[in-house]
């Protein structure tokens, strides 16, 4: 079946195929989940950095323009969160999990 929308003509058999590019067969739906290589740990570490930037900006909305909070915890904590728990929660390759899936 062919849709014609005046100068641009589609073809009905374009979404399968497609479709078999990127599943390359699978039909499964729950196959993303299967090969996902996140652990409990990196989840830990990811909403650690989370509840660590929340806490950085609010101690930093609480504190006073000039105080320590605002100017040296503050930062310090959102750095901590945006610079090493949140990329160490995506790199993290736990080795029982790789052992596991062999």
């Amino acid at each position: 079946m062919k849709n014609d929308f005046g100068w641009y003509t589609m073809n009905s058999n374009f979404a399968p195929s497609m479709s078999k590019l990127f599943h390359n067969g699978k039909t499964e739906s729950g196959s993303l989940f299967d090969s996902w290589s996140y652990t409990k740990k990196n989840y830990i570490l990811f909403i650690s950095g989370v509840i660590m930037i929340i806490l950085g900006y609010v101690i930093m909305a609480v504190g006073d323009t000039y105080s320590f909070q605002s100017l040296s915890l503050a930062p310090i904590l959102l750095t901590i969160g945006y610079i090493i728990l949140i990329p160490a929660s995506l790199i993290y390759k736990d080795s029982e999990s790789a052992i596991d899936k062999d």
